[in-house]
This record gives structure tokens, C-alpha cells and sequence, in this order.
């Protein structure tokens, strides 16, 4: 039972590096649930500490994903009205795939800076900062996955 348990550890591991891409697919979540996985079986167990702080970087990571693009777009000098669409960006871009969820926030961006009355280039620069968030938090998704895809290989050796 160990090993089937362990292999379906992994499994999720990599479904959680996926999902850290693949929009849909709530990537760091899914990897921490790998780690609960594992500390199931006999051979691994994790500390209560670990799995704890593991799960509030979960947290923290599920939620920033959402609030990164509209940081983003503010930080490159994006009004409330790039904020909202770049917000709205995002759950937009979902109906369209990876390159949707890149591609929405960075339009929302733009276009709810145009409708507040920015020019275009303000506008683009808005957009930018979206599209730099969005990069950002995709990074520190693969970052998380990585490192408990790296204590998951750690415990089993």
C-alpha cells in the first residue's frame, strides 16, 4: 500500500508543477496534497511543523496568485480601473487556456485603463506591470512545487 500511496504522491507532485502553468488546475494546492499523500504511508513522515508551514505557503501562494497581476499593474502605474481589469483579466484569460491566463490580465490591464480615460501607452505600461505579476507568480508557484516535489524525493530516499 506504501507504494502505491508514494507513487500517487508524485503523481500529484507533477500534476501540481502542471497546474502551476495550466490554468484550472490549482497547481501549489494539489502538490501540498501530494505531501499529505506521502505522510500517509509508513516510510515517510513528515513533522506536523513541516506540513504546517507547507500548508500556509499554500495558502499565501493561492491567494498572491490572484493579487499579483492587479500589484503588478499598479506598481507600473496602473489607476483602480486597471486594477478591476486586470482582475477581471484573469478569470477571463481562464476560459482560454495557458496563454489565456497570461494574455488576460495584461488586455483587462490595458483596456480598464483606456475605458478610465488613459492614453495608450499609459495604458500599455499598466498592462506590462499585469503581465510582469503574472510571470512573478507563476515563478513562485514552480519555486513551491519544486521544493516540496524536492522534500517528497528526499523523505522516500
Amino acid at each position: 500500500m506504501d507504494i502505491a500511496l508514494i507513487v500517487i504522491a508524485f503523481v500529484l507532485m507533477l500534476i501540481g508543477i502542471i497546474g502551476c502553468i495550466v490554468p484550472g488546475l490549482p497547481g501549489t494546492p494539489i502538490a501540498y496534497a501530494g505531501l499529505w499523500v506521502a505522510q500517509a504511508t509508513d516510510k515517510i513522515d513528515f513533522s506536523w511543523k513541516f506540513l504546517l508551514i507547507w500548508g500556509i505557503v499554500t495558502v499565501v501562494i493561492f491567494v498572491l496568485d490572484y493579487i499579483v497581476p492587479a500589484w503588478g499593474t499598479k506598481k507600473y502605474g496602473g489607476t483602480n480601473w486597471g486594477v478591476w481589469g486586470s482582475i477581471i483579466g484573469v478569470f477571463a484569460g481562464m476560459f482560454f487556456g495557458p496563454l489565456g491566463v497570461i494574455i488576460g490580465p495584461l488586455v483587462g490591464a490595458i483596456v480598464g485603463e483606456l475605458i478610465g480615460g488613459k492614453e495608450f501607452a499609459q495604458a500599455l505600461r499598466a498592462g506590462w506591470g499585469s503581465f510582469i505579476g503574472i510571470l512573478f507568480g507563476t515563478i513562485i508557484k514552480l519555486i513551491a512545487c519544486g521544493l516540496m516535489t524536492v522534500a517528497l524525493i528526499q523523505a522516500v530516499w
